[in-house]
């Protein structure tokens, strides 16, 4: 089996620098999918450190293990061999993401954090989301071979 390489994507909208890029890739590191993604996991971690402190090992811990458990799974579906491990890993960061994007608005509701600093992790959720989604529209219509 040869290594599957990937495509990074960027679907229109407020928050993308372009649409649609596709290059080859032959590391995690040089997809835009991951790189948006590890902003989400600073974000994330300067909200943790201004949580109240007794949230801090609760909601706090769970926020950092989410944001990171997404670039994690983007890397590790980059990494593997076939296409259908890849699209199980990025399905997982979706899940993740999805879970954040709940910790993030329970940490509003709470109010842990001001509206401004929710609504910037959010607006970097959905356009995480995007991304994904259209990585993983681009993984699946891509001809067979290769795997």
């Amino acid at each position: 089996m040869t290594r599957l390489t990937s495509q990074t994507a960027f679907s229109e909208g407020p928050n993308t620098a372009a649409a649609i890029s596709a290059v080859s890739t032959h590391s995690f590191r040089d997809l835009r999918v991951w790189r948006a993604a590890t902003d989400l996991v600073v974000a994330s971690y300067a909200h943790a450190r201004r949580l109240p402190s007794f949230e801090r090992p609760g909601l706090g811990s769970q926020m950092r293990r989410a944001a990171v458990s997404i670039t994690a799974n983007i890397a590790e579906g980059n990494g593997r061999s076939s296409r259908r491990e890849y699209l199980h890993h990025l399905s997982i960061a979706m899940g993740w993401l999805k879970e954040l994007e709940s910790h993030l608005l329970v940490a509003l509701r709470l109010c842990c954090l001001s509206a401004e600093e929710a609504r910037s992790s959010l607006d970097l959720c959905n356009e995480l989301s995007r991304m994904l989604t259209v990585l993983t529209r681009k993984l699946r219509e891509r001809p067979a071979g290769g795997e």
